[in-house]
């Protein structure tokens, strides 16, 4: 049962490095964490503060752009190019299908982000000569990680049923809503002076909008007086959430999917 995943996973990872359009946007992420260091100096604040934001905000922003990008055109492309047929055609189901392209994507993910902590974390050290601050530097990537694979997952959802440009569009509108809005439902949401219709519509929200800003941790990071409460417990939190919800978009886009015909 996950043979076909495995190498289907395989297939999409071999894909996904060799996409010039890719490996030009991870290029141009390494390239601004290698002069980040010099841009820091140009600001008067605390030049450890702003190194680290720039260079954790390079990192979450290049992740999101790949991880839409490396997704939107994977199912379509498979259609177009008629490779689809010959994949279905062996004993491969279509969820086995949609998953394993799926794996195949956060798995190239992971490399390019590994690859950018590893520049993020070697440029950090040649510029402050601080070893003691690094692994609370990789808590932030390690967190983007699990927000870029909920993305991706989004992603492939849209995919299965509306076309590459609508679905950038698309996943990239609901990753700004929420990042930025899911905050202000949930604030909406737990405070006693909401009425209660707007509890529920800030409930009904907080349920189907997937929350991004919850891996948004760059603030402790990068101002070491701010800190998270119950920090692991909040981690294993999210990730689980993240977690539950890409196995939920996994399951819908597999019954979009089963009833599309290709």
């Amino acid at each position: 049962m996950f043979k076909p995943i495995a190498s289907i996973a395989a297939t999409t990872v071999g894909e996904a490095i060799r996409r010039k359009v890719l490996l030009i946007i991870l290029l141009i992420g390494v390239l601004f964490l290698v002069v980040a260091p010099g841009l820091g100096m140009l600001s008067a604040r605390s030049e450890t503060t702003v190194l680290r934001g720039m260079m954790l905000g390079i990192i979450q922003l290049t992740s999101a752009v790949i991880a839409i990008v490396l997704t939107v055109y994977m199912i379509p492309n498979e259609i177009e190019r008629r490779t689809i047929y010959t994949i279905l055609s062996k004993p491969v189901q279509r969820w086995q299908f949609l998953v394993g392209k799926y794996f195949g994507a956060v798995s190239a993910l992971l490399m390019m982000m590994t690859l950018m902590t590893s520049v993020l974390v070697f440029t950090f050290w040649l510029q402050q000569r601080d070893a003691s601050a690094i692994p609370d530097l990789i808590k932030a990537p390690v967190m983007y990680f699990v927000q870029m694979s909920l993305l991706a997952a989004v992603a492939i959802f849209f995919s299965t049923f509306v076309s590459p440009l609508v679905n950038f569009f698309l996943s990239g509108g609901l990753y700004l809503l929420g990042s930025l809005f899911a905050p202000f439902f949930q604030t909406l949401q737990e405070s006693q002076g909401t009425p209660q219709a707007a509890k529920i519509f800030a409930q009904l929200v907080n349920t189907i909008l997937p929350n991004f800003a919850n891996y948004n941790i760059q603030n402790p990071i990068i101002n070491p007086g701010q800190q998270i409460q119950n920090e692991s417990s909040y981690y294993l939190q999210v990730t689980v959430y993240g977690v539950l919800y890409i196995a939920g978009l996994l399951v819908a886009g597999t019954i979009v999917f089963d009833r599309r015909e290709v």
